[in-house]
């Protein structure tokens, strides 16, 4: 995973690691995927989720964001801001964002 050096190949490489770690058929992993609903994840698998791009990125999610983030383009688009790659996403609330520049100096 060092080899990624940007929003897409970020983004990817979430729809790899649930494709892979949970078994999910990539053809449910649509952008517009809700990850409960439509994807099947339990709140602790997307939390574990969220634990590994963490540890693999160097990405620090806050507390909240599971009250943010519902679909699986979400997720990506938060991961690739916090990372640098990407602008800040619309969706999020400001007292979030703000919450994540705070921990993610890339975020700015």
């Amino acid at each position: 995973m060092a080899d990624v050096r940007n929003w897409q190949e970020l983004s990817r490489a979430i729809v790899k690691l649930i494709r892979d770690q949970y078994g999910i058929d990539e053809a449910i992993l649509k952008r517009t995927a809700v990850l409960e609903s439509d994807i099947g994840l339990t709140i602790d698998q997307v939390e574990s989720i969220l634990d590994y791009i963490t540890e693999t990125f160097e990405i620090h999610f806050p507390a909240g964001t599971l009250d943010e983030v519902l679909k699986l383009e979400e997720l990506c688009l938060l991961a690739c801001w916090l990372k640098g790659y990407y602008k800040q996403p619309s969706f999020i609330s400001e007292a979030y964002a703000g919450a994540c520049r705070a921990v993610n100096p890339a975020a700015q």
